[in-house]
């Protein structure tokens, strides 16, 4: 009762990256709320492979449905799944990725609890509220963080009065660490047809084809991105020099994609992918809100701009000013003299 509970989803028999990264982060919040982590699998085939991907991530329970039908993702049986679930156990918090299944899964069950629901969080927090209105004071709430009105303001949303308090997280957001390789939990195997109507399954999977990502970004050790202080789409030329020099992926700010000066898969930031790379050389980028909110927890982040003054410049490690026909070219020209 009134534990944490994470929506995992899975593909093929493989319990995606961000719903580990999300009982990653469930296990700091439940330790400062004293209670526990529990996780939610449903699918078909699944028993006895998800159990051994979900428990070292700490995970105290795992609710496992698993039954024809369950597998590729549908909306009506997983909702009717998560929501008769969430009305016996009660949880205080639900977690979920802020995925294609995630945008569609989450509205449907808090507005079914009309527990409400915050999309797109950059961080998650647990803290007291104040309703000064009332007189009233709210211990232990989830602070569900994200950028708001375009990214010009941070907002910090609570829900002091519904449970369960839903957000959901974009992939790479949270980072991913196991708890122990071999630690065991509970699983409660539910009987689907309790949970599940025939009218749940009316709509039946006939040919599903899922499109691979077309780069690397999530995963690049190195990444150079443009901005719109690039100029050109012709001077994306240069950034992509570098980046083939360096062995990197190319990136890009929401106004560099706006612009159509590179593809919007390339986009970092709240609206586009979150990165961690060792390495992050961030070329004529400004450094909105909604841009560093994707690539802050770069190891090493190197800031090329004409402008001393841009926002980007106040976290990174080293800042080079200049244009970025001047600074790019000499770089490339460094780099390949020393990796020789």
């Amino acid at each position: 009762m009134n534990n944490v509970f994470i929506y995992c989803e899975i593909e093929d028999g493989v319990v995606a990256d961000v719903s580990l990264e999300l009982l990653t982060k469930g296990r700091t919040l439940a330790a400062k709320l004293g209670v526990d982590v529990e996780a939610i699998a449903i699918g078909t085939g699944i028993e006895g492979v998800v159990e051994k991907q979900i428990f070292p991530y700490g995970a105290k329970r795992i609710h496992l449905f698993d039954a024809p039908g369950l597998s590729p993702y549908t909306t009506l049986p997983h909702a009717s799944i998560v929501c008769k679930l969430f009305k016996e156990e009660q949880p205080q918090i639900c977690l979920m990725g802020a995925t294609v299944i995630g945008r569609d899964l989450g509205p449907r069950v808090s507005s079914a609890l009309t527990s409400g629901l915050t999309a797109d969080c950059t961080a998650l927090e647990i803290g007291e509220f104040e309703d000064k209105k009332n007189q009233k004071v709210y211990k232990d709430l989830l602070y569900q963080i994200r950028p708001a009105f375009g990214g010009s303001i941070v907002a910090t949303i609570v829900n002091p009065d519904h449970r369960p308090q839903m957000a959901t997280v974009r992939d790479g957001v949270m980072k991913k660490e196991i708890l122990d390789p071999n630690f065991k939990g509970e699983v409660v195997k539910h009987d689907v047809s309790k949970y599940v109507s025939q009218a749940d399954m009316v709509v039946s999977v006939i040919e599903r084809q899922v499109a691979k990502a077309k780069n690397n970004l999530k995963n690049a050790p190195i990444i150079v991105a443009g901005g719109y202080g690039v100029g050109s789409k012709e001077n994306f030329k240069l950034l992509q020099d570098l980046a083939k020099t360096l062995g990197a992926e190319i990136g890009a700010s929401r106004a560099a994609v706006d612009a159509g000066w590179i593809d919007h898969d390339r986009q970092i930031g709240q609206t586009g992918v979150t990165v961690r790379p060792k390495l992050y050389i961030a070329c004529g980028i400004s450094g909105q809100i909604q841009h560093i909110a994707g690539m802050q927890d770069s190891s090493l982040i190197i800031s090329v701009n004409s402008d001393p003054q841009a926002p980007i410049n106040t976290i990174a490690d080293y800042v080079i000013n200049g244009t970025i026909e001047e600074v790019l070219p000499k770089m490339i020209k460094y780099f390949k003299k020393n990796s020789k």
